[in-house]
């Protein structure tokens, strides 16, 4: 009998004729996360088996980090036969209390119907246990059987939640702006959940922000290599840009002229890199800049791309959750500013208005402050 870890595709069935690609796409994914441990894969209808592995929780652990899969489960693998079955359900020897058997049967030339299995299947587990008794609807113990093509089934009692959504690389590859907040990894995940790839900004204005501001920022991104693999961090300095807005510009309109400039220095990034969007952690209505008028005007700039902000209508209880499910909710509460604290006006404009923000920007020479802010940068590659 061997022990397997059995894998649900879940989205992936709907995509019609060019599935192969995204399954494709998943084992190689699948392949790079187990990197470094024992196991070989195999494929049988609609399901993806990884088997000869030596590390059984090291193995659950990475997989259920997994985009495109929706759930797995640790089972053993038995001959697909009413006889083999029922004499493997002869090891359940101290199961006390409520019961059910569930069947699956995928492989319709099994002889016998999914009901009927489960049936006989319970008749042995009542033979052998008399405290045992069966429940349908709540049930204490759950024993499970996928019947397959291969001529195997497979019996587990435990199915593991999967990350679900498109194999990472799937929908192309963006650009995150990342920065030392709760929002941002939180939207960097969503979107790689939806098959984007990505790659990072962060901008910092050291010496007003301190080097653990940035390492913290490094750090989220190290936290999302569970579920990116790698990510590239763009880490340019923000300062003298921040330095001549202050020094030029009415106050009130410091953070809508700042944010113009990062998005125009984010849509350059994106297009030296192959990158085909930009992802922000805006979420309406948090703060001035994240107003419908103020992100209006903010993208006014960016010409050729997307913008994609996945926690646009999210609750921030709701960005929380997710923010501690993956682990970057105790780095991002740490206490080091960001560049968008610096200089910050006590009544920034709420509701900005495009022309006035063009005006303001006829004080600076926008295209030497990103050429000046450009030719500083340091990219730093973090790996899973």
């Amino acid at each position: 009998m061997k022990k397997i870890v059995l894998l649900r595709l879940g989205e992936l069935f709907l995509k019609g004729e060019n599935r192969y690609v995204f399954e494709n796409v998943l084992l190689t994914n699948i392949r790079r996360k187990l990197s470094g441990l024992n196991f070989k894969i195999e494929r049988t209808q609609g399901r993806v088996l990884v088997t000869s592995f030596d590390n059984e929780d090291e193995i659950v652990e990475r997989l259920s980090k997994v985009f495109g899969l929706t759930s797995l489960s640790v089972a053993d693998e038995v001959e697909a036969s009413v006889e083999a079955l029922e004499k493997y359900f002869e090891k359940y020897t101290d199961v006390v209390g409520a019961f059910k058997v569930d069947v699956n049967r995928a492989d319709k030339r099994f002889p016998v119907t999914s009901m009927e299995m489960a049936a006989r299947l319970g008749g042995v587990i009542l033979d052998n246990n008399k405290d045992a008794f069966v429940e349908l609807y709540r049930p204490q113990h759950i024993y499970k059987v996928d019947i397959r093509q291969n001529g195997k089934a497979y019996v587990f009692d435990k199915v593991i939640k999967g990350q679900g959504g498109l194999p990472l690389g799937t929908s192309g590859r963006a650009l995150l702006l990342l920065s030392g907040g709760i929002d941002s990894p939180v939207a960097g995940y969503i979107m790689a959940k939806r098959g984007l790839k990505l790659e990072a900004l962060h901008f910092h204005s050291y010496p007003y922000t301190s080097p653990e501001a940035k390492q913290k920022v490094l750090t989220l991104a190290k936290k999302l290599t569970p579920y990116v693999d790698e990510i590239k961090v763009h880490c340019i300095s923000f300062t003298k840009v921040q330095e001549t807005i202050h020094a030029n510009c009415s106050p009130e309109f410091m953070i809508t002229i700042m944010r113009r400039i990062m998005m125009r220095i984010a849509e350059r990034l994106c297009l030296t890199n192959n990158l085909g969007a930009i992802v922000t952690g805006e979420s309406l209505g948090q703060v001035a800049s994240q107003t419908m008028q103020s992100m209006t005007v903010t993208e006014n700039v960016v010409e050729s791309l997307p913008v994609f902000r996945p926690c646009i209508g999210m609750d921030k209880e709701d960005i929380v959750k997710i923010a501690k499910e993956i682990d970057t909710f105790e780095t991002s509460i740490l206490p080091y500013e960001d560049c968008c604290t610096v200089f910050l006006p006590k009544n920034p404009v709420i509701k900005p208005k495009l022309a006035k923000a063009e005006q303001e920007e006829r004080n600076l020479d926008i295209e030497a402050l990103i050429a000046e802010a450009m030719a500083g940068e340091e990219v730093v590659d973090i790996k899973f």
